[in-house]
């Protein structure tokens, strides 16, 4: 059963005009050098603390791809060493332990294999998965890091999105970098069908 103590989080930066990547899934953009006087300095320690407090991610495959390229490029591994599932119908790589693929019905796996074991729960990516999970009625909140720069189209935050989905602002915050960091709590869910995401 699930965990009412569970909490899951669809968290993604974004341009200020709401894409995610380019068209083919670059992110040669998320580098800017905006400074804003009045804005927050992310302290690296602050960070990690933070980091510590999310028990799991959940990602799609091409998010899974663009972090093992950025592994390659010897940024490291983004999610440390905690449980990361990859929603995909494709054979990929996997890298290390804590991956796991899963490629079947999203609600039934968010509520009977993910709620019941972790508390926080973390979508990352990418925009298909992200709206599956609002469309379902999955997510409690979304933190949306907008970042200074327009690149014109690509691949958006949110995907298939069928109707209105109501949101409260929870926080504000800007930083020094010139990102500004939304958190929302979802108001509304829309009635979960069970239908499996058709594109991940």
């Amino acid at each position: 059963m699930p965990n009412p103590d569970s909490h899951i989080t669809i968290h993604m930066v974004a341009s200020l005009d709401g894409f995610i990547a380019r068209k083919d899934g670059r992110v040669d953009w998320l580098e800017t050098s905006d400074e804003f006087v009045g804005g927050d300095t992310i302290e690296p320690e602050l960070v990690e603390a933070f980091l510590k407090t999310i028990d799991c991610y959940v990602m799609g495959s091409r998010t899974y791809e663009t972090a093992l390229s950025f592994e390659a490029k010897g940024f490291g591994w983004s999610y440390g060493d905690k449980p990361t599932f990859v929603l995909s119908r494709r054979e990929l790589l996997r890298t290390r332990d804590t991956v796991e693929f899963y490629s079947g019905d999203l609600v039934r796996f968010v509520n009977m294999r993910l709620r019941p074991t972790f508390r926080s729960i973390w979508f990352v990516g990418g925009g298909v998965v992200s709206g599956e999970c609002l469309r379902l009625g999955l997510a409690d909140e979304v933190r949306y890091s907008i970042l200074p720069i327009l690149i014109g189209e690509g691949i958006p935050f949110f995907d298939k999105l069928d109707r209105d989905l109501a949101l409260h602002l929870a926080e504000v915050k800007a930083y020094k970098s010139g990102m500004v960091e939304l958190r929302y709590k979802v108001r509304g869910h829309a009635a979960s069908d069970g239908t499996p995401p058709n594109d991940r």
